[in-house]
C-alpha cells in the first residue's frame, strides 16, 4: 500500500523571520526554473540519509534537529564561503536535489564544499510558498523608507576571512559601550544569513540589532549596485533610532564577493574606528594594502595567544589585543574614549 504525505512537519528557518509566515497560510507550487530567482521563499522536504549536523535554525535563533520528511521552508540565494561551501540555487538539477547551505534555510546546490564542514543537509524542493497565485519572496516584507543621510559615529568590524574573530570583538565593543550609557546598534551588512551573529550582539547588550535579511537578502552575494542600494535602505533604518554609535560587522573578508568593499565604501565618512579581526597575522599586511587602510586595532585568532599578539605587532606596528581576556579591556577603552571623545564629552559619561 502506498501512503501519500498529507501534513508535512514544517520547520521555518531563520530566513523567514521578516515574514509573516505560518502553518496553513500559504500553498505550494512547484515552479518552472525560469520564474525562480534569489530571495524566494521554497519549501523543501529533508532527505535520508540525515548527518548527525542536520539542523535548522529557527525565527528566534534556536537549532532545531531535523528528521527525514520534515519540510524546512527556506530562501533560494547564494553562498561563496572560503573556508566552508560554495554553491547557489543557479545550479540545482532537474532532479531538485539541494542543500541547506547554512542553519539559516539558505538553499542552494553546493559545488564546493571544504574537507572540514560537517556533511551538510540534502534536500528537495517541493514547491515555491504561493499566496493568491503569486509566489512569495523575502522582499515582500520589507518596508521600504525614504533615504536619511546616515551620520552615525561607526565602529567598522572587518576580518582577513571568515570565522576571523569579528562577533566575538562585536561583544566585546557593545558591552563596553553600553556600561558607558550609549544607544548602540549592532548590525551585520554582509556575509550569509545566520540569525545568530546579530543575537550575539544583542545579548552583549545592543539596543537594537539588524542585518541584510532585514532588507530582504539571504546572503549579500547579489550584483553590487543592487546592494549599494539595499546597504542605503539598511543606513536608513538606523539612522530611524537615532542611536549614539554602531557598531557594525562586515562578514567574511572586504575581499570575498559578499561586498564587503560597499559597505566600507557607503560608510566611510563616518567610520571613527577600524577593528580588523585576523585569522593570522600575516594576512594583516594584504587586507590593509588592499584597502589602503589602516586599521585602529588588530584582534581576532591571530591575537589569541600572546605570540600572536607580538608577531602582530611587529609585523603592523598596530595596536593587537586579545579582546577575550579581561586584562585587554583598559587598552580597548582608551582607545574607544580617544575615538569617540567627542560623543563622550557630550554625554558627560563617566569612564572606567
Amino acid at each position: 500500500m502506498n501512503y501519500q504525505l498529507l501534513t508535512p512537519h514544517y520547520f521555518f528557518s531563520s530566513l523567514t523571520r521578516i515574514s509573516d509566515l505560518k502553518p496553513d497560510t500559504f500553498t505550494l507550487s512547484s515552479l518552472p526554473r525560469e520564474k525562480w530567482a534569489t530571495g524566494d521563499y521554497v519549501a523543501a522536504e529533508v532527505l535520508n540519509p540525515v548527518p548527525l549536523s542536520a539542523k535548522v535554525e529557527l525565527p528566534d535563533g534556536r537549532l532545531a534537529n531535523l528528521l527525514p520528511g520534515d519540510y524546512i521552508v527556506g530562501a533560494f540565494g547564494v553562498r561563496r564561503a572560503t573556508l566552508e561551501a560554495v554553491g547557489d540555487w543557479q545550479s540545482i538539477g532537474d532532479d531538485g536535489i539541494m542543500q541547506n547551505m547554512t542553519y539559516a534555510g539558505l538553499f542552494g546546490k553546493v559545488t564546493s564544499q571544504s574537507y572540514l564542514l560537517p556533511v551538510l543537509t540534502s534536500l528537495v524542493y517541493r514547491g515555491h510558498v504561493m499566496r493568491n497565485q503569486q509566489k512569495v519572496c523575502m522582499s515582500d516584507f520589507v518596508r521600504h523608507f525614504p533615504e536619511i543621510p546616515y551620520q552615525c559615529p561607526t565602529i567598522m568590524i572587518i576580518g582577513t576571512s571568515m570565522s576571523a574573530g569579528k562577533t566575538t570583538a562585536a561583544r566585546v565593543i557593545i558591552h563596553l559601550l553600553k556600561q558607558w550609557g550609549l544607544k548602540v546598534i549592532g548590525a551585520k551588512f554582509t556575509g550569509a544569513g545566520r540569525y545568530r551573529d546579530v543575537l550575539a550582539m544583542k545579548d552583549a547588550g545592543a539596543d537594537r540589532i539588524f542585518d541584510f535579511v532585514d532588507v530582504g537578502l539571504p546572503s549579500s552575494v547579489v550584483p553590487p549596485e543592487k546592494f549599494r542600494v539595499l546597504v542605503r535602505q539598511l543606513l536608513t533604518i538606523i539612522s530611524l533610532e537615532k542611536p549614539d554609535v554602531a557598531v557594525i560587522e562586515a562578514g567574511a573578508s572586504p575581499l570575498e564577493p559578499y561586498n564587503g568593499s560597499v559597505v566600507l565604501e557607503e560608510l566611510k565618512d563616518q567610520i571613527c574606528c577600524t577593528v580588523l579581526c585576523a585569522s593570522d597575522p600575516y594576512s594583516v599586511t594584504g587586507v590593509s594594502e588592499s584597502f589602503a587602510m589602516v586599521p585602529d586595532l588588530i584582534t581576532g585568532i591571530a591575537t589569541s595567544t600572546s605570540s600572536g599578539v607580538e608577531l602582530v605587532k611587529k609585523l603592523t606596528g598596530i595596536e593587537a589585543l586579545t579582546l577575550s581576556e579581561p586584562s585587554a579591556l583598559p587598552a580597548l577603552s582608551r582607545l574607544l574614549q580617544e575615538k569617540l571623545g567627542k560623543l563622550i564629552l557630550h554625554k558627560e559619561l563617566v569612564l572606567v
